[in-house]
């Protein structure tokens, strides 16, 4: 975007409720951050319908075998590699349907690299290197104009890959994306410093955006998560009262199940409620596209 006045993004005003915060007890600017950040809830409530397109767009991809990419520099960066880094764990899903791509590079997300957001011929080199036609790409720019995230979207849709903006802009302004999630946070408590509500909103965008996308792919039953990784004692233990519970066996078999399935609580499960085999429970998911609730019938 040319001759961008950045003086007059709506990220970066100055809130009239916060000016006096250096001059207030702690109590007091304590609360007025509180009340800040009560707001990011109901300004994302407000942009549930786009949210679901997004849903739609990246299980349809999914199940295409498409991916999905985040991308995104600063604090925007860094929420869409938590959400990639959260995947696997909690929803099995392979390394490589999750991904994100963070304005430069790697070493960024732990230092911040000042300058790399504006390098949009970054952004568009990795996704002419990794996105295909089916794939989503999510980019994440609080203000809407990051030439980072702008860019990689264009490059993206240069692809014909789907793609999705995720901003706190809520003004006018021309988005590159096929659809545009716009929350609208208001200015910050620290004006511009945009890790605060707008982040806090972003977060639960992208928390909405994976976490309905997974319960539709079947890896959730109910509210559980029976396609987690027990790569823990914690996540071990938690495997085997999932598979008790829902296979309906004794604790003690419940253990001895889980490591025959080799580690795969869903798998384990089925094989407790149907009496069978590795292989049998296996072969009875694919043929339910990994749905449990079908699987158990």
């Amino acid at each position: 975007m040319a001759n961008i006045q950045f003086g007059k993004l709506p990220t970066e005003a100055n809130n009239p409720l916060s000016r006096r915060i250096d001059r207030v007890s702690i109590l007091r600017a304590l609360q007025i951050i509180n009340k800040e950040d009560a707001k990011a809830a109901r300004a994302v409530r407000s942009q549930l319908p786009a949210i679901e397109k997004g849903v739609r767009l990246i299980v349809n991809s999914l199940r295409q075998g498409g991916r999905l990419f985040f991308m995104g520099a600063g604090t925007s960066g860094r929420l869409g590699v938590l959400e990639a880094a959260e995947c696997p764990p909690t929803f099995n899903t392979p390394r490589s349907w999750v991904q994100a791509f963070m304005a430069g590079g790697r070493s960024s997300v732990f230092r911040s690299k000042e300058g790399a957001e504006d390098r949009g011929q970054d952004a568009e080199r990795i996704v002419k290197k990794n996105v295909r036609k089916n794939d989503v790409v999510i980019g994440i720019a609080a203000s809407g104009v990051t030439s980072f995230v702008r860019e990689g979207i264009k490059a993206a849709r240069a692809k014909k890959a789907r793609t999705i903006l995720v901003t706190c802009h809520s003004g006018r302004f021309a988005s590159p994306a096929y659809l545009t999630i716009a929350v609208k946070t208001g200015p910050e408590v620290i004006a511009g410093s945009t890790r605060l509500k707008a982040a806090t909103a972003t977060k639960m965008v992208l928390n909405s955006l994976t976490v309905a996308s997974m319960v539709q792919l079947g890896k959730v039953y109910g509210n559980r998560m029976v396609d987690l990784q027990p790569r823990s004692a914690k996540l071990t233990a938690r495997a085997a009262r999932l598979i008790a519970e829902l296979g309906r066996v004794s604790p003690q078999r419940a253990a001895r199940l889980l490591a025959a399935s080799g580690g795969n609580a869903k798998t384990a499960i089925v094989m407790a409620r149907k009496n069978v085999s590795r292989f049998s429970a296996a072969k009875i998911l694919r043929a339910n596209a990994g749905l449990l609730h079908p699987s158990l019938r």
